[in-house]
């Protein structure tokens, strides 16, 4: 049976660790926008993670995650050399990549791993490249030097004001376009609140815009249904019709509430975990 082993980890911020994994299939196939989904051992659940980075030639991937339920958290005690016993991807609609001139890519949180990602394919496309990312407070920023080496303009903002500057995304984007700026496309990824925000946003002034959206999942191939979500009054599957939508189409009130869905099981599992000792 193959294995995927950690081959390096770093902790971005508080509970956002960093993996590295030989994984030379999905690297050789992996695009911007993709996901995988894997199963740490035989008792695991299965769990969705944007892919980051990835290596067609070292034939690795990179993932960013953050410790928010118990397999997130039990993947972050995992070290170098460590194997995970199930990887399967690269899964989903692959980001449409083209030169639509201006574009702006706004990441929320841990959305700027997905974010970077399809940020990166859209410079390498020929695009003018603007990012606007978001974080709670200073010490959860991460991939600002990332987002600095491909951005044409970098604009961060944290909720409490203690890096940069204090507002939302949705104040950043606001303004940036209030301000004259020409903006011909955005993709948009992060908190469903934040999304939802964003596209009322373009939505006025009439701006193509695309979300990547981030519904409850379990096998990530369309058969199970639980990742539906509705997009233009019809329902849609994300693990196989997205995970991008047009953001002016996505029912997001629907979508929040779905992903409020299973939020005392997934407390119980928690507590379960760090009853047992976290193992």
């Amino acid at each position: 049976m193959p294995m995927f082993e950690i081959l390096d980890k770093k902790e971005l911020a508080p509970h956002i660790k960093w993996l590295r994994v030989h994984a030379p299939l999905v690297a050789r196939a992996a695009k911007a926008g993709q996901f995988i989904i894997l199963r740490l051992h035989e008792k695991g659940e299965r769990i969705p993670l944007t892919l980051f980075k990835w290596s067609k030639d070292e034939g690795y991937i990179e993932i960013v995650f953050q410790e928010v339920g118990k397999t997130t958290y039990e993947l972050g005690t995992y070290e170098i050399g460590d194997k995970i016993m199930d990887i399967v991807g690269p899964l989903g609609r692959p980001t449409e990549i083209e030169n639509f001139g201006n574009v702006v890519v706004v990441s929320g949180g841990v959305g700027a791993p997905i974010g970077y990602a399809v940020a990166r394919g859209l410079k390498e496309a020929g695009n003018h490249l603007t990012v606007i990312a978001g974080f709670r407070s200073k010490d959860f920023v991460i991939l600002e030097d990332e987002f600095s080496e491909i951005a044409d303009e970098l604009l961060i903002t944290t909720d409490d004001g203690s890096y940069v500057r204090k507002g939302f995304t949705t104040d950043v984007l606001k303004e940036y376009i209030e301000a004259g700026n020409k903006v011909d496309f955005v993709f948009t990824v992060g908190p469903v609140i934040m999304m939802k925000f964003i596209a009322d946003i373009t939505k006025k002034y009439r701006i193509k815009t695309v979300a990547s959206l981030n519904p409850i999942m379990i096998d990530g191939t369309g058969m199970c249904g639980a990742c539906r979500v509705r997009v233009g009054g019809e329902i849609k599957f994300a693990c196989v019709d997205g995970p991008d939508f047009d953001a002016h189409q996505v029912d997001f009130d629907e979508l929040i509430m779905r992903l409020k869905q299973y939020q005392n099981e997934e407390e119980v599992a928690m507590k379960r975990y760090l009853k047992k000792g976290g193992c």
